[in-house]
């Protein structure tokens, strides 16, 4: 049996990557971890453990104890905060510890961690993108408005799930958005609403193996519909994308395309997404490809995808006090 390793039981993330080991054709036993004894996934993997969270020094030897002590053929990363920590060390431990661990190198990490880095690295390789500027370079905010006029977006350089985004219509708003915040960046209006899509791709070998893209519908910054369909221009610009950015295994891009047919990629995840579940509803389960190909040495083939639309919905589960107060934290 596979042993997978899966960290951030707690997050969307974690738990859609735990979804799509059950979903998946590998006879996998999850070991499960979070630092809070109240994250849902621990509850459905097989073994599950406590760790400390990504911020605290210890972390990093704590993470190395366990994986010496669990043995994974594979250790799966469930949360941004923890994929740099694993990027500078995936090869260190993938040698002492005889594990595989599905994250990509520091620069792609880097790259996808900061918008204004995203925007930088997609001009530096010709391909289409939200002209960018950043709020303390007054220069460059006025020639970005200048080109781009009004709406401009404001949202956080580091971030994720629109929180702390706004959308300025004039100057006023503009400088509303911008009062008494640091770290942000300013950037071209990147398309309509109803043009939203989300893509996966599986990276190995030097290209792009497998590839899916979903047009969908957001409340509160997630994904809670998505419509899976033929999408062929979007495909072959999140394809080029993935070929300039070489990532290990899984990315996630995120982008509009305007009214022009103009494909403006504003978020790259350099790991599986919170829409790798849906994905895998679909015909195309990452996870598991990724898995099958790393451990088995199994070829990724594109699969052929279900049409349809996925509908995302909320679910309970109850735990008993006693399955909660087992845990010790190390």
């Amino acid at each position: 049996m596979t042993r997978v390793m899966v960290t951030g039981a707690g997050a969307v993330l974690g738990q859609g990557i735990i979804k799509s080991l059950r979903a998946g054709s590998m006879d996998a036993r999850i070991i499960a971890l979070d630092p809070s004894p109240l994250a849902p996934g621990l509850y459905w993997a097989d073994e599950a453990r406590i760790i400390p969270m990504a911020s605290d020094p210890g972390y990093a030897a704590a993470m190395e104890a366990l994986i010496e002590d669990e043995q994974p053929d594979a250790v799966l990363v469930g949360t941004d905060v923890e994929l740099a920590i694993f990027a500078a060390r995936r090869r260190e431990w993938e040698a002492r510890y005889a594990t595989r661990i599905v994250v990509s190198d520091s620069r792609v990490v880097a790259i996808a961690d900061d918008k204004y880095e995203t925007a930088g690295f997609l001009a530096e390789h010709s391909l289409e993108f939200p002209l960018s500027a950043l709020p303390e370079d007054g220069e460059a905010l006025d020639a970005l408005i200048r080109e781009v006029g009004f709406p401009v977006v404001v949202k956080p350089r580091q971030g994720a799930r629109a929180v702390g985004v706004s959308l300025a219509n004039n100057r006023d708003q503009l400088a509303a958005a911008l009062a008494g915040r640091n770290g942000l960046v300013v950037q071209q209006w990147a398309g309509p609403d109803d043009a939203e899509f989300t893509a996966g791709v599986l990276f190995f070998d030097g290209d792009v193996q497998a590839s899916i893209v979903l047009r969908r519908d957001l409340r509160d910054g997630n994904t809670f519909r998505a419509y899976v369909d033929d999408y062929p221009e979007c495909d072959a610009y999140v394809r080029s994308v993935a070929r300039a950015l070489k990532p290990h295994g899984p990315a996630n891009f995120q982008f509009r395309r305007d009214v022009s047919g103009v494909h403006r990629l504003f978020e790259i995840n350099a790991r599986f997404s919170g829409t790798t579940p849906m994905r895998a509803l679909a015909g195309f389960n990452e996870v598991d490809m990724t898995l099958r190909h790393l451990l088995l040495g199994e070829p990724v083939c594109q699969p052929d995808c279900r049409k349809g639309v996925i509908l995302r919905f909320l679910q309970e589960q109850f735990v008993e006090n006693a399955s909660i107060t087992q845990f010790a934290v190390p």
